[in-house]
């Protein structure tokens, strides 16, 4: 029995020590975290080739808005002096693209509208303050939307914030400590660089000049120039050398094009003018352990073949990632075919939602300015095509819930309006006269042909092809912002 017993012993040892040896032959799998929608080790220290490749992954996620809007602004602002007709400006000038055909305008960038016009700057805070002057709305639903390179939404200017009367606000980048005149109040930005987009709203084609007579007088001031009767310079010099381009796809080939190398030292770069936020901290601590660090070269040449391979194979992985959340949307929210996006401009740390939809949409109003309704299919997925007759209907007063307005318009698959004999695109609440049933219900008619002349008021003509549809709603009632209120299904007739 006692030879039995240790003979016993000795297995279990020799048992345990070669489990042990198992153990270490295998590959390691990195301790790992997920935060939204990326996925980062917890170890520090040098990573292994592994977890290289997990942290490249999740800092193409993650940078990815910050790079994308950075190379937005080098071509946007590339230009001597406001070009309307391409979008562009100078820092600190409005391009007015109201002033713009709407046939013109829809070439160059997806999704017009109609009802709203639309004015435009980057905002270059690195000396000093930018003043936002507006003059009184009269009435007129306006917002201003301003937004960091990180995609995030400051607080916004117009109807809902401020009221519609005047109004001046001093943009305030990082550092600055000065003191601003009593009449001015004051907006903290976080980044040095601000994108501005104001859009005010149009009642019909006859409104057009009353909106461009309101947004004429949006203007922008360097603080060191109020009081005075300042006129933007005339011929701005352009200290970049690249090609300028209004369109945000055009930013996203550049990127599409760019080595890890440089898109990872961009990054680097473009942290020090727009720093990460407190809570990035963890994704931060991270990507340093490959050498991204804000202000710092990205030493690529330093890394041995190894390292770069780990690192580049999960720039790829990062790549996949960004183009599925430009498609798919992390979060976002489907009812009867119809999608939404709740988080727009606040987005905390969902950094898969915000890269996707900087790669796939670009800047956005926060949803309590603007909530829109993407469809290109109804609730079974089925492609709407201009080969069938559609109709939406809003049962009895139940229409978007809007403080301001709402609209629905038609575009084809690319975004672009389709040409019509009635040079009709949309149907709103507060242009073109709808017609309601005497129930107090709406009926929109979705189809290539006419739906006869009673009905035309009523009708969004639609390609032969495959279209999509928006609705927009400015200043959404609660009802449409805690979920209670749903957009009804597009059913197909006929």
């Amino acid at each position: 029995m006692r030879l039995f017993l240790i003979f016993g012993v000795i297995i279990l040892i020799v048992a345990l020590l070669c489990a042990g040896c198992t153990s270490r032959n295998l590959p390691a799998t990195p301790a790992s975290q997920a935060i939204g929608g990326i996925t980062i080790p917890t170890t520090t220290g040098p990573p292994s080739p592994d977890e290289a490749r997990q942290i490249a992954a999740a800092a193409y996620v993650y940078g990815y808005p910050l790079v994308f809007m950075e190379v937005l602004r080098e071509h946007q602002t590339a230009v001597t002096a406001p070009d309307i007709l391409r979008g562009l400006a100078p820092a600190n000038q409005m391009v007015r693209v109201y002033q713009v055909p709407i046939d013109q305008f829809q070439s160059r960038a997806p999704w017009p509208i109609t009802d709203a016009s639309y004015v435009g700057a980057w905002l270059d805070l690195t000396e000093e303050p930018v003043v936002l002057s507006v003059p009184s709305s009269e009435g007129r639903y306006y917002v201003v939307m301003l937004e960091d390179p990180w995609t995030y939404d400051l607080s916004s200017v117009g109807t809902r914030t401020t009221g519609n009367g005047p109004g001046n606000f001093a943009v305030v980048g990082p550092g600055w400590n000065g003191t601003l005149p009593p009449d001015v109040t004051r907006i903290e930005s976080p980044s040095r660089y601000v994108m501005l987009a104001a859009r005010a709203q149009v009642d019909g084609p006859a409104d057009l000049p009353a909106t461009a007579a309101f947004l004429d007088n949006v203007t922008l001031t360097p603080l060191s120039a109020w009081g005075t009767n300042y006129t933007p310079p005339a011929n701005v010099p352009v200290t970049s050398n690249v090609t300028p381009n209004s369109l945000s796809s055009a930013s996203a080939a550049y990127i599409a094009n760019m080595t890890p190398d440089a898109f990872y030292d961009r990054l680097a770069t473009a942290m020090v003018a727009s720093p990460p936020y407190p809570e990035d901290t963890p994704v931060l601590d991270q990507i340093a352990r490959i050498g991204i660090v804000p202000g710092a070269p990205f030493d690529w040449s330093g890394m041995n073949a190894t390292m770069q391979d780990a690192i580049a194979r999960g720039y790829s992985d990062g790549i996949a990632q960004v183009n599925a959340a430009a498609v798919e949307w992390p979060g976002d929210v489907e009812v009867h075919g119809w999608r939404a996006v709740f988080d727009m401009g606040a987005y905390g740390t969902n950094y898969a939602l915000r890269a996707g939809l900087a790669a796939g949409y670009g800047a956005g109003n926060l949803v309590e300015d603007a909530l829109y309704w993407w469809s290109a299919a109804n609730a079974t997925g089925v492609p709407y095509s201009g080969q069938n007759n559609y109709v939406l209907h809003f049962a009895p007063h139940s229409t978007p819930p809007a403080n301001a307005f709402w609209s629905v318009t038609l575009y084809n698959i690319n975004g672009q309006f389709v040409q019509n004999p009635l040079d009709k695109y949309a149907i709103s609440s507060h242009a073109g006269n709808p017609v309601y049933n005497p129930d107090g219900s709406l009926d929109i008619y979705i189809q290539q042909t006419t739906p006869g002349a009673d009905k035309e008021s009523n009708w969004l003509p639609a390609p032969q092809d495959r279209f999509m549809l928006i609705i927009r709603m400015y200043w959404p009632q609660e009802s449409a912002l805690n979920g209670s209120w749903e957009p009804p299904e597009v059913q197909r007739v006929g």
